[in-house]
């Protein structure tokens, strides 16, 4: 072999080498969802990318089961722990099942926080509220209260009856009706965030109380499922859905009157979110009560003594912005 072709040969060997250590090195973060094929997990996983890219050092993987169970999540969980990912951001869906599994994946040193829907303490190292639970559970009344001049009955349909996120908020929205005289909460039922369950569930609140007003669905799919079933009942006007979904998916309900508001964070900010605090506890920051953590263009969060900590408040969507975030997420 001649010096020229040993040189080149060697370069290239080198610079094999120097790209195989840099692939190496990349975080990877794996965004756990309660459920694939979820548009508001889909959002949420665009902003992971945004701050994969803003980063440069990160590998996103994408994840979650085919339904919303907690034996699903902790297959998904234990195939991540083999496969050696870095960190896990998950959305639970029991907040107690998956934690044996996360404290394993902790104990091999994977960063594990939760975002959306937490897990128990002892399972994760953090954990991100899209928003300030109590802030939601009163915009939720007042969003169907807003409406209701004379008061009436409202019903809750909520995710599964073991999802920590609508649990709490529910509890918070409780805890403010004495603030909204003559709103009366006559059930709360659960569509386990799938569309056709949550369909029936709507369609036996109507049959069930003849005298409802309102409602309230604090999940993307039950919000969409309820405002279909009050449009195929022909109660437009007369029962109006309300609670939290995604502008792209609730244009149709507003514009039609099934739906007159409701409210959604951002998922794209909160996936983005919790790529950076995955990524910035991993690379040590602490997550001591009262810590401050990075959390790119979303600011910081700070931790309080259960280790959570709130990105934003809730925006209302309704007839007057419905178009301009619609194409949106």
């Amino acid at each position: 072999m001649s010096i020229l072709k040993k040189i080149l040969t060697s370069a290239a060997v080198a610079t094999a080498l120097m790209a195989t250590t840099a692939a190496a090195e990349n975080v990877k973060i794996a965004i756990v969802v309660k459920a694939l094929g979820i548009g508001f997990f889909e959002a949420a996983n665009k902003g992971a990318e945004e701050a994969a890219k803003e980063l440069g050092d990160v590998e996103i993987i994408y994840t979650g089961p085919t339904d919303t169970t907690a034996e699903g999540q902790i297959e998904v969980l234990n195939a991540l722990i083999a496969q050696g990912v870095d960190a896990i951001a998950i959305s639970a869906n029991d907040p107690d099942a998956v934690a044996p599994t996360l404290q394993k994946a902790m104990e091999r040193g994977i960063t594990v926080i939760s975002w959306d829907s937490g897990v128990a303490k002892e399972g994760r190292q953090m954990h991100l509220n899209p928003s300030s639970s109590a802030l939601i559970g009163n915009t939720i009344i007042k969003l169907a209260a807003d409406n209701m001049p004379d008061g009436g009955d409202v019903a809750i349909l909520s995710a599964t009856s073991t999802s920590t996120n609508q649990n709490i908020w529910i509890e918070e929205a409780k805890k403010v009706l004495p603030n909204y005289p003559g709103i009366n909460l006559v059930a709360t039922v659960y569509g386990d965030d799938l569309a056709d369950k949550s369909y029936r569930e709507a369609q036996g609140l109507i049959a069930t109380y003849p005298n409802l007003k309102a409602i309230i669905a604090p999940t993307t799919v039950g919000i969409l499922a309820a405002s279909q079933a009050v449009t195929d009942a022909g109660l437009i006007g007369k029962v109006n859905v309300t609670g939290l979904g995604l502008p792209s998916e609730m244009a149709g309900a507003v514009e039609s009157g099934a739906t007159v508001s409701f409210a959604i964070w951002n998922p794209i900010d909160l996936g983005y979110a919790a790529t950076m605090l995955a990524y910035n506890i991993k690379k040590g920051a602490t997550t001591e009560a009262g810590a401050s953590i990075p959390m790119g263009r979303m600011g910081a969060a700070t931790l309080d003594e259960n280790g959570e900590a709130a990105m934003s408040d809730p925006f209302t969507y309704d007839k007057s912005n419905i178009a301009e975030f619609k194409s949106i997420f």
